[in-house]
């Protein structure tokens, strides 16, 4: 019973601790880190356990700054490893037809891309997701096949910045009262 509540707390603060992170130290992430935070990314949920997504690693210099050019985003070239994260329409919508292609295969790969955040503030590292790109450039970046397209772009490595908590919006303003 004791280690549930150690584990419950360790995750809570994990969630309380995740900051968007654009500055990062020259210093590589160790292999087993980069293998843990994809075992994390592997174990999301998703729907009809389809994983309808697809992941690249990037450590490449010259790749990460033709990112960070797609993205208009200069830290993005500065992170020891960019995860490319993808939706695979085609997966998806094999079984759930055009709800599966344009819903479900984002929402299966955007979970994914939290748990890799939350994978990486549990071990030290600091992360932001990166939304905004010229989607065509990053495909052909990163050799994606048609129906498979990145979603976003998630720079990671040991933050060199001072984290500070973003003002968050009241529960109350979030959490509407179902209505009959």
């Amino acid at each position: 019973m004791l280690l549930n509540k150690v584990i419950k707390m360790e995750f809570f603060d994990v969630i309380k601790n995740r900051h968007s992170i654009r500055a990062f130290k020259n210093k590589e992430i160790e292999e087993e880190k980069l293998k843990k935070m994809l075992e994390v990314m592997n174990s999301a949920p998703s729907a009809g356990n389809l994983q309808a997504y697809e992941t690249v690693v990037v450590r490449n210099e010259e790749t990460k700054k033709m990112l960070a050019k797609a993205a208009d985003q200069s830290f993005v070239g500065k992170a020891p490893v960019v995860i490319v994260v993808c939706a695979n329409e085609k997966r998806s919508e094999r079984l759930y037809g055009e709800r599966g292609k344009n819903l479900y295969s984002m929402n299966d790969a955007s979970i994914a891309a939290a748990y890799i955040e939350l994978a990486a503030a549990a071990l030290g590292l600091g992360s932001v997701w990166v939304g905004a790109f010229d989607d065509e450039s990053v495909k052909k970046i990163i050799k994606m096949s048609e129906g498979i397209n990145p979603i976003a772009i998630i720079p990671i490595g040991y933050p060199d910045e001072k984290l500070h908590a973003t003002r968050r919006r009241k529960i109350e303003d979030i959490v509407h009262k179902e209505t009959l």
